[in-house]
């Protein structure tokens, strides 16, 4: 008993976990044979001890439990089997679940680094949007047009639509789309004449839900960065779903002297895409001496859960 003890705890406490665990499979090799070579000693020293203590006792009555070495043997590193499996099994479990608790704490990181990211992506849209229509509304309060009350009406709308909405994690694809159709009208209020749009809407399924203020900076740039020929810059829009695939293409007149790389808002926008939707969009973006054209196809289906 006293040796499948202490063969029980070594094996179990110090053989398995400090070599056979760790991977340092020759000191297990080497400390393992030590133990079988000192335990079984060990057990032929006992039983000789047992044999001489017994050697005056009346043992012709009794029933042995066996009488033959090997059977002892057996028995003592069959129970110190056991105790080994039943450790690797345990160490196996506590192994499983450190890795469940660290693989939650990974993706818990990830979710508060993307979350944080989505916020400051957010935080650059908005003030550069603000800028451009606050700019437009100063212009016209200089010149003291009639035009100023209602788009400063307009501007309203949007920012209550960027206070309350933009902070979902998505919001309703028609919400999205009367968002797009207030800037056109306030656009439309600053160039007069010079601006020709053409915007073009499809949508057959008003329960699609995407991600706010996702499509709002391709329609910034293109006013922006768009070039006057002929005294009218266009602007061409279409934006139509099917199913849950969304279909968007932005054309603006442009100049060849215009740099492709269009501000923080387009930059911005890519990031979002790749966030909230990966591997589940087209971005194609074409620049040519006449055109700048934006096409994006997204499958809405395929939305991240975003933490916002």
């Amino acid at each position: 008993m006293p040796v499948t003890m202490i063969l029980s705890y070594f094996v179990a406490y110090q053989l398995l976990p400090d070599y056979l665990l760790k991977k340092k499979y020759k000191l297990f090799v080497l400390y393992a044979i030590y133990a079988f070579v000192f335990s079984f000693y060990a057990i032929l020293v006992s039983i000789f001890f047992g044999l001489v203590f017994t050697s005056s006792l009346d043992v012709e009555t009794s029933s042995p439990i066996t009488k033959t070495l090997p059977l002892v043997v057996l028995g003592v590193y069959f129970v110190v089997s056991v105790v080994a499996v039943l450790s690797l099994a345990m160490y196996n479990y506590k192994s499983t679940l450190k890795n469940e608790d660290l693989t939650n704490k990974i993706l818990q990181n990830q979710l508060q680094l993307r979350d944080q990211e989505l916020r400051f992506l957010k935080m650059q849209i908005h003030p550069h949007f603000l800028f451009n229509s606050l700019n437009t509304i100063y212009g016209f309060a200089l010149m003291k047009r009639d035009e100023a009350p209602e788009m400063i009406l307009k501007l309203s709308n949007l920012l209550d639509y960027i206070l309350y909405q933009t902070d979902k994690p998505s919001v309703a694809l028609t919400d999205e789309i009367a968002h797009l159709k207030n800037y056109i009208a306030l656009e439309k209020m600053r160039f007069h004449d010079t601006l020709r749009v053409v915007a073009n809407f499809s949508n057959d399924n008003d329960s699609i839900q995407i991600a706010p203020m996702l499509l709002i900076p391709f329609l910034e740039n293109s006013f922006k960065h768009g070039a006057i020929k002929d005294g009218v810059m266009l602007v061409d829009l279409l934006l139509e779903t099917s199913g849950d695939q969304l279909y968007f293409k932005l054309v603006n007149s442009s100049s060849p002297k215009e740099n492709t790389t269009f501000g923080i808002g387009l930059q911005n926008i890519k990031k979002r895409l790749e966030l909230l939707y990966p591997q589940a969009f087209e971005l194609l973006i074409e620049n040519d001496e006449n055109f700048y054209t934006v096409t994006l196809r997204i499958n809405l289906t395929k939305k991240k859960n975003e933490v916002s």
